[in-house]
């Protein structure tokens, strides 16, 4: 492996690195283009993220001058049902869920005088549908009115320490998370109860919420509990709906790494190269052709990965991405170099270093495991290289 070789090796090397990072911006571009265009189409046509705010009451004092007094909840009895239903749009997925709210109230008359109190409740957003939805008083039901933007109110006259009883269903969609407000601001919580169910395992608890006082394992989810018999809090209660790996960024981080694979390859080809005795017959516009190979990989993994499941994607795209360096290799030096050297060497930094980036978090763990054993491995296999001779051409001698 003459030094001339080795130049045109590197330019080849750092031509197909700028071809990748052209993908990944063409890729990042298309991901958040129609990332912007899609999302609030997912949210019209299934419903944004829900946040329900607890019904609020009121009454307005009888001695002049009036005002207006808020009365404090007494009790909360709240239980939910989320159901997860994964949408895709274009190159990117998205965690849309049904809700099953049923909430239960009590608000009482800490007077010793009667009151007419007013109870009121806010939908947890327009832009959604609300199916066998019900607001009741004291088991009677409170009829909506023509106009719903701003909620239903329901008036009631009260004895002195006299309770009235609200309950409030509904199915309603959202997407990405789920929230509940005890109220504006930093509100005061007495006797506070609220169950969610959930059909998946995985989630979390969004910023500025309060994680759950219980987590119980069901069959396909869980049972999160919060209970409170007093709490002074600004915070609210959420959860976080479990995301799927998502293709455009996915498909945008590969292509921005894949010089380092590339880069292993190389190192590792012309090592093996070397120590065989393959050096001389693997010409850098071989290296050009194999680069290419690379870069289909990640080519057709971008533009595949909107069309079909994203783990088919990455199957096909690996596959087609082997057969070509390995059928090429085959013809240009021989089948038992291409399949045990070089098929074995394109399998671990091409296809097991773009699959470590399914797992978030323990990417650079394992690219840096893989340089380690890589490093070893080369070093014990070219301990013996003469490598004069193989920088001046000659095939490298091994002491046995």
């Amino acid at each position: 492996m003459s030094i001339p070789r080795l130049i045109a090796i590197v330019f080849i090397f750092a031509c197909v690195s700028f071809a990748w990072l052209v993908l990944a911006g063409v890729t990042g571009a298309r991901t958040s283009q129609f990332g912007g265009e899609l999302r609030p189409r997912v949210g019209e046509l299934w419903g944004p993220a829900l946040t329900q705010t607890a019904p609020t009451a009121s009454f307005v004092t009888s001695e002049a001058p009036t005002h207006t007094v808020s009365v404090q909840l007494d009790s909360s009895d709240i239980k939910v049902n989320l159901d997860l239903d994964y949408r895709q749009k274009g190159l990117l997925w998205y965690s849309t869920y049904t809700v099953d709210f049923d909430g239960k109230y009590k608000f009482i008359n800490s007077l010793d005088q009667p009151v007419t109190m007013t109870v009121e409740y806010n939908f947890p957003a327009r832009d959604t549908l609300y199916d066998n939805f019900k607001f009741e008083i004291n088991g009677t039901r409170v009829l909506p009115e023509s106009d719903l933007s701003r909620g239903l109110n329901k008036t009631i006259a009260l004895r002195p320490r006299e309770s009235v009883n609200a309950q409030i269903t509904y199915r309603s969609r959202g997407m990405d998370d789920w929230r509940y407000k005890f109220g504006s601001g930093i509100t005061n919580v007495k006797d506070f109860n609220l169950v969610v169910t959930t059909d998946f395992r995985d989630f979390d608890f969004p910023q500025g919420t309060i994680s759950s006082s219980t987590k119980e394992t069901m069959e396909n989810g869980w049972r999160l509990g919060w209970k409170f018999d007093s709490l002074v809090a600004g915070f609210s209660i959420g959860v976080k709906m479990p995301q799927k790996t998502q293709p455009g960024p996915l498909a945008s981080t590969m292509s921005l790494f894949a010089p380092v694979s590339l880069l292993f390859f190389f190192t590792v080809l012309v090592i093996i190269g070397a120590v065989r005795g393959h050096a001389e017959r693997l010409h850098p516009m071989h290296y050009f052709f194999l680069g290419g190979a690379f870069f289909s990989f990640h080519l057709l993994f971008a533009y595949l990965a909107d069309q079909v499941a994203i783990e088919i994607a990455f199957i096909i795209s690996a596959l087609v991405s082997l057969l070509l360096v390995i059928t090429y290799i085959g013809r240009v030096v021989n089948w038992r170099f291409a399949l045990r050297e070089v098929g074995v060497a394109q399998f671990l930094f091409l296809v097991l270093f773009s699959y470590a980036f399914f797992f978030e978090g323990y990417t650079g763990l394992v690219i840096t495991i893989g340089a380690i054993v890589t490093l070893a491995v080369m070093m014990q296999m070219t301990a013996k290289v003469e490598w004069d001779g193989v920088f001046k051409g000659r095939n490298a001698k091994r002491d046995t």
